[in-house]
């Protein structure tokens, strides 16, 4: 399977759009954890699959291949793997999420302290003067 690419078809969409053939991108297994591991430096195939732990030696090579042909992800001359200048621009365009997740779960955690209180908000009450229906 090669990596998808703007302007062409890509899995759940046959628009050809750059933020589509992005979501194929990383939507396949273990694609966001290498760029996530790999935004601080560069590593060996067996440090990297080191941090990974639990990925098989095929899916690296295949999500390497991937990010290889997407620019994210480049060989070094000494063999190891390093982010792109592309690789870099998605790992901080991530960063974002980052966040977002770290509020997400603490807004989960308050919500189930609390189970009358919906996620990120308190509890709804009714106005003093409005009637219960």
């Amino acid at each position: 399977m090669s990596a998808p690419t703007p302007g062409r078809p890509v899995r759940g969409s046959t628009t050809g759009r750059p933020l589509m053939a992005a979501l194929d991108l990383f939507g396949r297994r273990w694609s966001l954890r290498v760029v996530w591991e790999l935004h601080e430096g560069a590593l060996g195939f067996r440090a990297l699959r080191g941090r990974c732990g639990g990925m098989s030696s095929s899916v690296l090579r295949q999500r390497l291949v991937e990010l290889i042909e997407s620019r994210l992800v480049h060989q070094t001359p000494d063999g190891h793997y390093a982010l792109t200048a592309l690789g870099q621009e998605a790992h901080t365009a991530l960063s974002p999420l980052v966040d977002w997740s770290a509020a997400w779960a603490a807004a989960l955690a308050e919500q189930s302290a609390d189970p009358g209180t919906p996620a990120g908000g308190t509890a709804e009450t009714p106005d003093a003067g409005q009637e219960r229906t």
